[in-house]
């Protein structure tokens, strides 16, 4: 497709204003945020437990490899359908007819258990050959400890396909407070249970945890259904289901990829050395930690939006919407991987380097984030643009794109990994490949599709953000190697170095961005300063 003649820049207006939407946008995220940032803050209680509790071994490396098991099944029988098709379809419903979204909603819970209920039964069954296919390269001790893992852990795939339907209801409402709030209740959930179990069930302990969190997050969304009435509905001839199984065809698909090249990364791994997984994890997860904080947050506030906009009929408005998600996004996610890349070694030696976690373990951890860290910045904007073509009901395209990175992933990893003796280290490298692939070819099909983003300010945006990292990098790097010698020793030194060179690093961006005239930075603090002079303006009665 031709680019548009009439490109608008920055400064002009689309007949809806990116600049009017940007404060609902952040708004939005600002709400997800939230939630997240709770979540993650009880991520890093929950992962200093786990970690110094059970440090780096092969049965925590079977546990991180089992544990993707309810991840993999859930995003293939809801997660994956949740974006793709049940929040912009839910959306129209939204739209015109509560009555009509509550008989929706049923039909889609009914179907949902009654699915999820015969899967988790095939699961129970077959969780040896489970096991053998996710983690082979273990030894038969580590196999019968996976296989017992897997067996307590799978029925919370029924309590997460349950909650994900009432995340997609919430999400299609605009109401991201009840979603906001599972996240921080599935890590207190897991906290709770290692704490109070481990001495008694050991590892399985963690397995046991992932029910108890499983079931807090579907808990504590209940309350934003009480207004509605729902019913057992067994109802195959609605129409809804037809078009979510038009819309997720596609997307089923890709994930059977995606799930394949999951697999085939815990079997690589199993066969490098049996703490790998575990080091991959704790990286993976420090690389989760922003974009869950801003991608995450932004492309699900911007997902309803974007649903609600025919492309066709508003092309202009719709990539302005799109773009400042985009520019959130990079205004955030580069200073987050720079900052991550200055004090990722001493953030993994604080939070995990406790009780049976070493120094090792940190150092082969360190390792591997640095290479993670150099496909986070295309994850961070990929995923808008995935969402952006699920918005128009466009589910083929981001599939085909999918299985090229999956391919491509199979085609490296391996490679570097044994061929070329880097380990794991190999494998981590495969997936910044696939994930850099992944974004570049979709901005590709975008611009074919959507006739791209000149315009509208990405290239400046991504530019001035990378301008504003620079002394961010010096200030936070120089600040904590400064610093070491007057610390004091143990966590609460570790945590003094780290959170003062953060926040060092933290305000010379800010600083910068205001030199830059980054409107991002307004953009995300204009709902604050809202809020604070809402409350002076009711203190003044």
């Amino acid at each position: 497709m031709r680019p548009d003649t009439q490109n608008p820049t920055e400064t002009q207006q689309t007949p809806d204003d990116p600049q009017e939407n940007s404060s609902g946008l952040a708004r939005a995220a600002g709400i997800n945020s939230l939630g997240n940032v709770a979540s993650r803050a009880l991520g890093l209680v929950r992962e200093a437990v786990i970690s110094g509790t059970f440090g780096a071994s092969g049965q925590t490396s079977a546990f991180d490899a089992v544990s993707s098991v309810p991840k993999m099944v859930y995003e293939l029988l809801v997660g994956g359908m949740l974006s793709a098709a049940l929040v912009p379809i839910l959306s129209e419903y939204a739209a015109k007819d509560e009555e009509d979204l509550g008989d929706v909603l049923s039909t889609l819970l009914t179907w949902g258990l009654a699915i999820l209920v015969v899967v988790v039964a095939l699961l129970e069954l077959t969780a040896p050959w489970v096991t053998r296919l996710l983690v082979g390269g273990f030894d038969d001790e580590l196999l019968r400890t996976a296989t017992m893992l897997v067996r307590i852990i799978v029925p919370a795939i029924l309590i997460y396909g349950l909650s994900g339907l009432l995340q997609a209801y919430h999400y299609a409402r605009q109401d991201f407070v009840y979603p906001a709030m599972g996240a921080p209740a599935h890590n207190l959930g897991v906290i709770l249970a290692v704490v109070l179990l481990a001495g008694k069930l050991d590892i399985a302990s963690l397995s046991v945890g992932i029910l108890v969190a499983a079931t807090l997050q579907f808990a504590v969304q209940l309350p934003g259904m009480r207004h509605l009435r729902l019913r057992w509905r067994l109802d195959w001839r609605h129409p809804v289901l037809k078009r979510i199984l038009v819309l997720y065809a596609p997307v089923l698909l890709s994930i059977v990829v995606q799930n394949i090249g999951i697999i085939i990364d815990r079997r690589l791994a199993s066969s490098t050395v049996s703490e790998a997984i575990t080091w991959m994890a704790k990286a993976t997860y420090l690389i989760q930690l922003p974009l869950g904080l801003v991608s995450m947050a932004i492309s699900l506030a911007v997902l309803p939006t974007l649903s609600q906009i025919d492309a066709r009929q508003e092309m202009d408005r719709f990539r302005g919407t799109l773009s400042t998600g985009l520019k959130l996004v990079l205004f955030l996610i580069v200073p987050a991987a720079v900052a991550l890349y200055a004090l990722g070694q001493p953030i993994i030696a604080l939070i995990f380097e406790h009780g049976a976690f070493t120094a090792q373990d940190t150092l082969a951890t360190w390792r591997a984030l640095r290479f993670y860290l150099i496909g986070l910045p295309f994850s961070a904007i990929d995923l808008p643009l995935v969402f952006a073509f699920y918005s128009q009901k466009n589910t083929i395209t981001p599939v085909i794109v999918g299985v090229i990175g999956v391919v491509a992933y199979v085609a490296v990893a391996p490679v570097l990994a044994f061929v070329f003796d880097l380990g794991y280290l190999g494998l981590v490298i495969g997936n910044a490949v696939q994930l850099t692939l992944h974004a570049v070819i979709m901005l590709i099909v975008f611009r074919r599709h959507f006739q791209g983003l000149r315009g509208f300010g990405i290239a400046s945006a991504l530019g001035k953000a990378l301008l504003a990292s620079i002394p961010l990098a010096a200030l936070a790097w120089g600040s904590h190697r400064l610093m070491q010698p007057w610390l004091p020793a143990g966590i609460i030194g570790e945590a003094m170095g780290v959170c003062v060179a953060a926040a060092l690093g933290g305000m010379a961006y800010v600083g910068m961005a205001k030199l830059l005239k980054l409107r991002e930075l307004d953009q995300l603090l204009a709902p604050l300063i809202k809020k604070v002079s809402s409350w002076e303006g009711d203190s003044m009665w």
